[in-house]
């Protein structure tokens, strides 16, 4: 039996491409990639290493990314998150999730624990983005509000966190170009009802080459993923 099972699910007339690593721990684990070129593929490595562990995740393109393909017009954050749902609703994923989050996956992920029970979340090199641009379709308009200096300072994501009350790891990149650490310093301190609160930050990552670049030193990328695994098992590795 294949470790690894690919699905479909519709959504708005399109097909969300998706696959599950299996894990002997159910199926709870949801990861949401980022923006730009991200894509599901792009986080096998973390995935296939929690797989290992006995941790199974569900991932899928979304629309305009990967797979699933589409114009990127025909999305928006607010369509990533409703994306996630339909996934979620389709796939028979047990709660309280944990849900996993890549840049722009992040602040979807915060949005989520609005609508599900989710009792973890790791957020990777995160990103938040100011209210007026949630339900923005992606283009040019998308990125003229993105783009104001410091958008993100007025995020709801702060005040969503605030009541959080699951366990939160960041894991965020010391050399990131795309995302200023005062976001995920920011994401921490806001989460004053977590259960546990963590942010661990990668020497030498970029946002682009975070889990690539701890690969290359075995023992640090066993370490940060025992450290994902014990957030998603509630403190146990």
């Amino acid at each position: 039996m294949s470790t690894i099972l690919d699905f479909e699910v519709p959504f708005d007339g399109l097909t969300l491409k998706g696959d599950q690593f299996l894990g002997s721990a159910g199926n709870r684990v949801l990861y949401l990639h980022g923006a730009g070129a991200g894509t599901r593929h792009g986080h096998r490595l973390l995935r296939g290493a929690l797989q290992r562990r006995g941790i199974g995740s569900t991932c899928f393109d979304c629309i305009g990314h990967g797979e699933t393909g589409g114009a990127l017009a025909q999305s928006s954050v607010a369509s990533r998150t409703r994306q996630a749902q339909a996934v979620v609703a389709a796939r028979g994923m047990t709660e309280p999730l944990v849900v996993f989050g890549s840049s722009m996956g992040a602040y979807n992920a915060i949005r989520l624990t609005q609508l599900h029970r989710v009792d973890a979340l790791v957020l990777i090199v995160p990103g938040v983005y100011t209210p007026p641009a949630y339900d923005v379709p992606f283009g040019p308009e998308f990125s003229a509000v993105i783009r104001r200096e410091r958008s993100w300072v007025d995020s709801d994501a702060w005040d969503i966190l605030s009541r959080f009350e699951g366990r939160l790891l960041v894991i965020a990149a010391e050399h990131d170009a795309v995302i200023p650490l005062e976001i995920p310093q920011r994401l921490v301190a806001a989460a004053t009802r977590a259960q546990s609160r963590q942010l661990h930050v990668v020497r030498g990552a970029e946002h682009n080459r975070l889990w690539s670049l701890l690969e290359e030193d075995p023992a640090s990328f066993d370490a940060a993923v025992d450290m994902v695994a014990a957030v998603v098992n509630g403190g146990k590795q």
